[in-house]
């Protein structure tokens, strides 16, 4: 199976290079791919002196428009999966033969910050509070249970590269969650296996009680329009396509 290893980055230059340095001693880097998105720092530089190719957006649209690219970029390079990967040191190149492997039962699997009990990733407790509410609603969805839905540390096998290379949520704060819902409306399997991951290499996000509620409300109404929503027209060719493909 093609890997590509998809990193969507935003002024991540203080950590990027050793990010690479990292997955280089796993994955081969001329199948990694950085999209810059709208970096206004040495984050592109340093990616394409690291030897993966770089894709630029000129301004930021934000990591479900990154993801978007890199789903189209492999879809037209031949690749069979995708792997999305922080550039900000969050996720452990250790973990990715784990997702890979795990393609063989799911067409998406994520790797969850909390699968493992006495998982020893920490994080505040409205920041819990939030992805365990996530979690629940979207494991509805999914019909399977999920304990990090909100997790951005996931593959898609080729035939959820299939799907989102035709359409991928950029919508803010919804990609992965929405994606997961689109997913499973295309009949597709989502599954999930522990992980460790590690606090930001590039600084911190705000954990307040406030933010997390603002997120949780920002979910839920995506999650509400995601459902209600009728496939895309690009997803509905695609199904066409391949309904018509099988009784060839």
């Amino acid at each position: 199976m093609r890997l590509l290893v998809a990193i969507p980055a935003l002024n991540e230059a203080a950590v990027i290079g050793t990010v690479l340095a990292s997955l280089a001693d796993v994955h081969p880097l001329e199948d990694v791919v950085v999209v810059d998105d709208g970096s206004r720092d040495a984050t592109a530089r340093i990616a394409r002196a690291a030897g993966v190719h770089v894709l630029t957006h000129a301004i930021n649209l934000g990591v479900g428009a990154a993801m978007g690219t890199a789903f189209k970029y492999a879809a037209r390079e031949g690749y069979d999966a995708v792997i999305q990967f922080d550039g900000d040191g969050q996720h452990r190149h250790e973990h990715l033969a784990d997702l890979v492997a795990a393609t063989a039962h799911s067409d998406i699997v994520i790797g969850s910050r909390y699968a493992r009990a006495g998982d020893a990733f920490k994080s505040s407790a409205a920041r819990r509070g939030v992805h365990r509410l996530i979690a629940r609603v979207v494991s509805l969805y999914a019909r399977t249970r999920l304990t990090d839905a909100s997790s951005g540390f996931r593959i898609a096998g080729p035939r959820a590269l299939a799907v989102f290379a035709e359409h991928y949520p950029v919508e803010w704060l919804g990609d992965t969650v929405e994606s997961i819902v689109l997913a499973t409306r295309q009949g597709l399997t989502v599954s999930e296996i522990p992980v460790g991951m590690n606090e930001r290499a590039g600084g911190m996000p705000s954990q307040s009680v406030f933010k997390a509620v603002g997120y949780t409300g920002r979910i839920m109404f995506i999650l509400l329009l995601a459902s209600i929503r009728s496939a895309p027209p690009q997803l509905r060719a695609l199904r066409r396509r391949q309904r018509e493909e099988t009784s060839a």
